[in-house]
This record gives C-alpha cells, structure tokens and sequence, in this order.
C-alpha cells in the first residue's frame, strides 16, 4: 500500500474546485483544509477526511483513498448547500486529475449525506468520492 499519493490528491481536488466556475460562482474561494480563523464563512467547503485502503497488486502499489468533501451552510434552509454539493460533485466526478505523486486511475462520487448540525444550527452536506490511485 501507498499512501504517498494522498496529498498530492487533496492538492489536486482543491486546485480543481477553485478553478471551476460553478463552484465558485457561490463558494469563492472559500475550499479549506482547516477554517480560517474567525467567523467561518456562511457558505464554505472542508476538504481532508479520508479513508484508505490498500489496493496493490501484482503491477505495483495502489490505494484507494474515500474523501470527504463537506459543504456547510448558514442558510436557514438546505437549497444553497445542496447547490454547492452539486457543482463540486460535478467539476469531480470521473475529473482527470493530474497528481504531483502517483496516477489517478479512477475518481467517483459515492454517495453523500446532508443533514443539520444541532450545535452550530448550520446546514451540512458530506459528499464522499472514491479515487484509485496507482503509485507512487
């Protein structure tokens, strides 16, 4: 197994979204590993969480790394979060990544979940992709 790969993908899935102008048409540029400090932005993307699993075989080593992509809201409702959750599904979904380290073979998105978080009163979506990284 490689995990080598797996900040070169999340430099690549960041470079993507804020390049795409569906998604910035609302986000801007607001696509963070961590919340700057300060009041969040009422509308922002976390990019980060993953799993990995090591898919290596006979060819080399492989992983597959599950990100998770969350979209957050203070809108009172879910439109604007489910908006943003479906232009960054879209600019991702089967993108062709360049990677600094490694080759992605694959990237889809796998599911998502949206619910509230009681805490903060917020809007919050987490939209899970899987990529297939050969290498590095």
């Amino acid at each position: 197994m490689s995990y080598g790969a797996a900040a070169a993908l999340q430099q690549a899935v960041v470079a993507t979204l804020l390049a795409d102008a569906r998604v910035t048409a609302t986000l801007g540029a607001a696509v963070h590993d961590a919340l700057p400090a300060g009041t969040p932005p009422a509308l922002h993307a976390l990019v980060g969480e993953e799993e990995v699993e090591d898919r290596s075989d006979g060819s080399g080593a492989g992983a597959l790394h599950r990100l998770t992509i969350r979209v957050v809201s203070s809108a009172a409702g879910f439109l604007q979060a489910k908006e943003e959750a479906a232009a960054i599904e879209a600019a991702l979904d089967g993108a062709p990544l360049a990677l600094g380290a490694g080759r992605l073979v694959d990237l889809r998105f796998r599911g998502a979940k949206a619910r509230r978080d009681g805490n903060s009163g917020t809007r919050v979506i987490d939209l899970t992709f899987e990529a297939r990284i050969e290498g590095p």
